[in-house]
């Protein structure tokens, strides 16, 4: 039991807490990239883990390069489903600084939401073809295989946008449907993912 005593001051002192526990991340599936269209984890397919086994998952972005100036994003298939066009509202805002110090911007990036939408839900900005350009990052999935409720992400990229700039994105939103989701895809909108390596972990 915790007691805390407290004054005219705020706390004064805490005794023991009664640990709290974490989750614990297990690994589960490692894709590298070479100049692929794209890299998607199936459940059940590769020894890919992606139903009720675990309630949370994440998927880690390590030095993904592209071949074309493009943005990253992701699409997912309800089970049973095919196509990778399952119906997703989302969101994001962006900050980036220029290498020059020239140029700044702390946005909400009302043009590549999705209302509804079908397409490939955008996660990254822009990326440099520069050779030594990438980005880096994760995805997070919640209980992707509830039959009651929607399936919300969220998600935080670091990049080196085009014009030589640090951007970080921040995206949030949910795939709407009450639908188990068992596949997740990952692509540019234009170009190959030329390079990287993308994880994936379940959370206990």
């Amino acid at each position: 039991m915790a007691i805390v005593k407290l004054n005219d001051r705020g706390v004064r002192n805490v005794s023991t807490f009664g640990s709290v526990g974490a989750g614990s991340m297990v690994f589960i599936k490692k894709l590298t990239a070479s100049t692929s269209g794209t890299l998607d984890f199936v459940d059940g397919t590769s020894d890919v883990v992606l139903d009720d086994t675990y309630k949370e998952y994440i998927f880690t972005f390590k030095d993904i390069h592209g071949s074309a100036t493009g943005q990253f994003g992701f699409q997912g298939n309800a089970a049973s489903g095919s196509g990778f066009n399952e119906t997703m509202t989302t969101t994001n805002f962006r900050v980036f600084q220029n290498e020059a110090g020239t140029d700044s911007e702390l946005a909400y990036v009302a043009d590549e939401d999705q209302a509804q939408g079908t397409g490939l839900t955008l996660i990254a900005q822009t990326i440099d073809t520069d050779n030594d350009s990438n980005l880096v990052g994760y995805l997070h999935l919640f209980n992707p295989s509830s039959t009651t409720f929607v399936k919300h992400f969220i998600s935080r990229i670091g990049v080196m946008k085009s014009g030589d700039s640090a951007a970080n994105t921040f995206a949030a939103g949910y795939f709407n449907t009450t639908s188990a989701i068992d596949e997740i895809q990952f692509k540019f909108n234009s170009g190959n993912i030329d390079a990287g390596d993308i994880c994936l972990y379940g959370i206990k």
